[in-house]
């Protein structure tokens, strides 16, 4: 029996020191490619430490050393009575930063949250980094591949007669080619009804940003932007590594404004462009780029972020993580993104663009976070496209989230600043789902990231029958709005000034109603009605009014039952009333 043992244990010992690298300290996969590499050679790992050194009580008794005061504000939305700050928002200590420079060795970026470094380390130097008291644990730095595809649209529908007519012209904005991405999901019912992402910061995390003088970007909001990769403040192309035309096109698609060109859902919102994809090697980006893009975000106060980068495949030698890694804990950018949700960021990641594999899923990191919305892609007609990836999950949850399109989606050229062209992959549906659920956060501001991804998977139009290669299906940015109750915070950040309009009269009606308005100055006042599609029905009145209380008839009586929305408009502002029409 002793000796049936015996040979169990030796493979246990030959496996467990395996090239004498695999220790408490040093992971499987660290080990594996450390006993593949010559004695000089070195690996980009993380190196994690074991606590935060002694300045703790510094940071914690003044937030703004390390977030910014529109950070703390988005997080009291969300914290309650909770402390705005805890152990993950302080720096790495900067002592234990200093001991790695003393022992030669470069730190190539930093990580608050996961309270780690990444270093480039050699075979010969791991030994002494891996004794060192306060290191607690080293393992591999994850790098990314992508794919990309292509197809074509269709704009029309039948009307009640048969005739073809161009759905287009139910809509205010001239969307231009752009416009089967907006309607599909239904922006443009919000967009009718002057709702454009004002108010909201959005981080796009991608590869650079080579055209920013594109001429969709001339009234986008640039709060801030910054480069991962180079470290330096320009995201654009230049003679350091990286070139940004895949960041340009994603940025179009998601805030980008030229009327009959092309309109992002986020049209109005304000944003912070990260680069962290280094498109000059094999392996263009790395996972600690994306972890440091992130914390900037929140510390930036961020309330959506948008990334189109997924991360399975890597170079050899076995710095890949496998489908089974995709389960929500293991991936660390995967923390990562769902840390940044517990913060109060909304964030949505692209599914991936690995296509139907019926045994497993075929998800990239961050896709798998149980907090974050993963996005898929779908054509003009809606029907999934063939590159998406699937879930569920490697622990059984459903995977992607939701659904849009993502194939021949409409996106500024790269090279000519006012040429246009179609871009396929699920790295296009995630930013127009982001520019949507940011449209949902500029009228509903005290929801948390859960509340807005719950309300936009119980309106998909799959959502009685999540699957894995559809989630809950294409999202509805109309109906998941109304899905979430405006509070009094909701009612009074979207009255303007000087502009009141009050409750209409009856409500529900048959056939008429009253509506009262009040104006500081002389106006002109336009009135329009919208269907619960948000589809203009008829103008209401347009006229100019001198200041003073008035009021509106609205005559229904050729309409049928159902909710019905309508606008006002001032010198003043906007404002949306939601009317029942009881037949």
């Amino acid at each position: 029996m002793k000796k049936l043992l015996l040979l169990p244990i030796l493979l246990f010992i030959l496996v467990s020191f395996q090239g004498n690298f695999y220790t408490s300290k040093v992971s499987k996969d660290a080990a594996r490619v450390m006993g593949s590499i010559s004695e000089q050679d070195s690996v980009l790992c993380w190196v994690f430490f074991k606590d935060k050194g002694p300045e703790s009580e510094r940071y914690f008794s003044n937030p703004l050393l390390v977030v910014t005061e529109k950070s703390l504000e988005r997080r009291a939305k969300y914290y309650g009575d909770a402390p705005l700050l805890d152990e993950s928002d302080l720096p790495v200590y900067h002592g234990y930063i200093d001991a790695l420079a003393k022992m030669g060795l470069f730190v190539r970026g930093k990580s608050k949250w996961l309270n780690g470094v990444s270093v480039y380390v050699s075979k010969k130097e791991l030994p002494l980094l891996e004794n060192q008291a306060f290191v607690n644990s080293i393992d591999l730095v994850a790098r990314y591949s992508k794919k990309f595809q292509s197809q074509d649209k269709n704009y029309f529908y039948d009307d009640s007669r048969g005739n073809k007519k161009d759905k287009r012209e139910l809509f205010e904005l001239d969307y231009g080619n752009s416009f089967t991405q907006n309607s599909q999901i239904n922006v443009t019912a919000l967009h009718n009804l002057g709702i454009t992402g004002s108010g909201v910061v959005i981080c796009v995390l991608d590869a650079g940003f080579n055209l920013l003088e594109h001429e969709v970007f001339n009234q986008m909001i640039i709060l801030n932007k910054w480069d991962f990769v180079n470290g330096d403040g320009g995201v654009g192309d230049s003679l350091d590594m990286g070139s940004g035309d895949h960041g340009t096109k994603v940025l179009s698609a998601i805030g980008g404004y030229k009327p009959g060109k092309l309109i992002g859902p986020a049209y109005g919102a304000s944003y912070l462009l990260a680069k962290t994809e280094n498109t000059d090697s094999e392996t263009p980006v790395e996972e600690d780029n994306w972890i440091a893009a992130i914390e900037w975000a929140d510390s930036l106060g961020a309330d959506v972020a948008t990334s189109s980068l997924g991360y399975l495949e890597y170079d050899d030698p076995s710095q890949s993580y496998t489908w089974e890694d995709m389960d929500g804990n293991t991936a660390r950018i995967t923390r990562a993104a769902d840390l940044a949700v517990g913060k109060g960021i909304a964030v949505f990641v692209s599914a991936g663009n690995e296509g139907l594999e019926l045994t497993h899923n075929t998800l990239g990191a961050p896709a798998d976070g149980d907090s974050v919305i993963s996005v898929g892609a779908v054509d003009a007609d809606g029907e999934r496209a063939y590159f998406s990836s699937v879930g569920p999950t490697a622990d059984g949850r459903i995977k992607p989230d939701i659904m849009a399109m993502g194939q021949s989606t409409r996106v500024a050229s790269s090279v000519n600043p006012i040429g246009y062209t179609t871009s396929s992959g699920t790295s296009f549906s995630c930013p127009i789902a982001a520019g949507a659920g940011a449209l949902i956060l500029s009228q509903r501001k005290n929801i948390s990231p859960v509340e807005l991804a719950n309300a936009l998977r119980s309106t998909a139009d799959n959502s009685v029958i999540p699957n894995r290669e559809y989630g809950w299906g294409i999202l509805n940015a109309f109906d998941a709005l109304q899905s979430i109750p405006a509070t009094d915070i909701d009612e009074a950040s979207s009255a303007p000034a000087g502009f009141t309009l009050f409750n209409n009269y009856p409500n529900p009606f048959n056939p008429s109603t009253r509506i009262d308005f009040e104006i500081s100055e002389n106006s002109e006042i336009q009135a329009d009605l919208y269907n619960s599609a948000g589809e203009k029905v008829i103008q209401v009145v347009k006229a100019n009014y001198s200041v003073g209380k008035h009021s509106i008839q609205l005559d229904a009586s050729e309409f049928n039952s159902g909710v019905y929305f309508l606008k006002i408009s001032s010198s003043k502002g906007t404002k949306v009333l939601k009317l029942v029409l009881a037949k």
